[in-house]
């Protein structure tokens, strides 16, 4: 039988020196576990955005799949990052529209933890997951969060869309 799932925070972002790849930093609340998961640039500028609180006059994919989830009358419960397969992680959206009714969506963890911080819904992670990243303390050494916040400001304005159109 498995543990119950571990609650996170986003404890920041970060770029793997490797491969000039964004990473977003899950810490363990209350705890000091994390876990890092290495994310694409547009879902690391959304969480960066959505943390710095700033926002784009038209809503970016991110706000409006929270605007569609409130005009449903439904709420994110949580997110669940389940699962290390192939390199790649795996993550639940709970969606819930009335006491009973609880959609589960397969969502990647970077698009879950974005829509995560505009619902203010937990993180949760399951604690497997934190012996598999085991390496997670040699990886960190070798990122650099000011280094990524340069990346991400000089990336094209068409990588992410016209923020005020």
């Amino acid at each position: 039988m498995s543990s119950d799932p571990v609650q996170v925070r986003v404890s920041g972002l970060a770029r793997d020196e490797r491969n000039n790849s964004p990473v977003v930093i899950l810490q363990e609340v209350g705890g000091n576990r994390v876990l890092p998961i290495w994310i694409g640039p547009a879902e690391a500028s959304s969480i960066a955005l959505e943390l710095a609180g700033r926002k784009f006059q038209r809503p970016l994919t991110h706000d409006l799949l929270k605007t569609v989830v409130d005009g449903l009358g439904a709420q994110v419960v949580k997110v669940l990052i389940t699962e290390l397969r192939d390199a790649t992680f795996f993550a639940k959206l709970l969606i819930r529209r009335d006491e009973q009714d609880v959609l589960s969506v397969d969502a990647r963890p970077s698009d879950s933890i974005a829509v995560a911080l505009r619902t203010k819904a937990p993180i949760m992670v399951e604690p497997s997951l934190f012996q598999m990243e085991r390496g997670a303390e040699a990886e960190s050494e070798e990122i650099d969060s000011e280094a990524l916040r340069k990346f991400l400001r000089d990336l094209p304005p068409e990588n992410f869309g016209n923020p005020g159109g």
